[in-house]
């Protein structure tokens, strides 16, 4: 595939003697809006989260395989995994704000990479928030506790602090699915907006949403990749039996 920013090859991942994705061979295009679909329990998350090797932090969890990103594997013996998950960030389901300002969530990431200029942070700062749509109603309370945002403003909240780092993937593990429309609408129009500058690869169990916003679509049934290809051609004329049933909703 032409412009591809990630290379999955041959991806394997247990849990114990419970194997959950098997041999996965995919390429993911860049500054595209790729979705995971599949029924609950089919790998969707463990094969989002094995893209920044976030799945491994499971006890008793193994990965064989190869994700290639920027031409190397990121499950070499050599590869720095926080260097990777600094540059492929995961915004999770629920939203999880640092015990913190709505600042210092923002602040949190470029500080802990050695950043320590004022001007500079307030610049990050307030970019990641007009970036996630949140600047104009928080602007005027930067330094109150982000527990006291809604969790809408939080899940936004939590989309800055990931940009703050400067990711070039962003994955999205059914971040609108805690939220109510309205928010979740806000999160999905930053999606769509981000995919200028950002590979997002996000899983939902919402098939409108993911004919909304998808460009590309991975199929995943019991660990198994049944179908992939541009978003138009699976919804509309899937090739595998088991994908059309999915959308017909024979099966959840």
């Amino acid at each position: 595939m032409e412009d591809t920013a990630l290379q999955i090859r041959g991806l394997n991942v247990a849990y114990g003697d419970q194997q959950v994705l098997r041999d996965i061979t995919v390429d993911i295009p860049a500054r595209q809006i790729t979705a995971i679909i599949g029924p609950s329990g089919c790998g969707k998350t463990t094969l989002l989260r094995s893209l920044c090797r976030m799945a491994e932090l499971v006890e008793g969890v193994r990965v064989w395989g190869q994700v290639i990103f920027d031409g190397k594997d990121i499950y070499a013996p050599q590869t720095e995994v926080t260097e990777v998950r600094k540059r492929i960030g995961l915004l999770a389901q629920r939203p999880f704000p640092l015990p913190m300002s709505i600042y210092d969530n923002v602040a949190y990431g470029p500080r802990l990479y050695g950043i320590r200029q004022r001007a500079v942070l307030d610049e990050i700062v307030e970019r990641q928030l007009r970036a996630a749509g949140l600047w104009d109603e928080v602007k005027d309370r930067l330094h109150a506790p982000a527990s006291a945002l809604s969790i809408g403003q939080q899940q936004r909240l939590c989309l800055a602090r990931g940009l703050a780092v400067e990711p070039e993937v962003l994955l999205c593990d059914e971040v609108t699915s805690a939220l109510d429309p309205l928010s979740a609408q806000r999160i999905e129009s930053r999606l769509l907006e981000l995919k200028a500058n950002y590979t997002i690869v996000m899983v939902t169990h919402v098939l409108r949403q993911a004919r909304r916003m998808a460009d590309y679509v991975l199929f995943l049934y019991l660990g198994e990749l049944v179908e992939y290809g541009p978003a138009g051609e699976v919804f509309n004329n899937p090739r595998q039996a088991r994908t059309r049933a999915y959308l017909a909703g024979e099966f959840y």
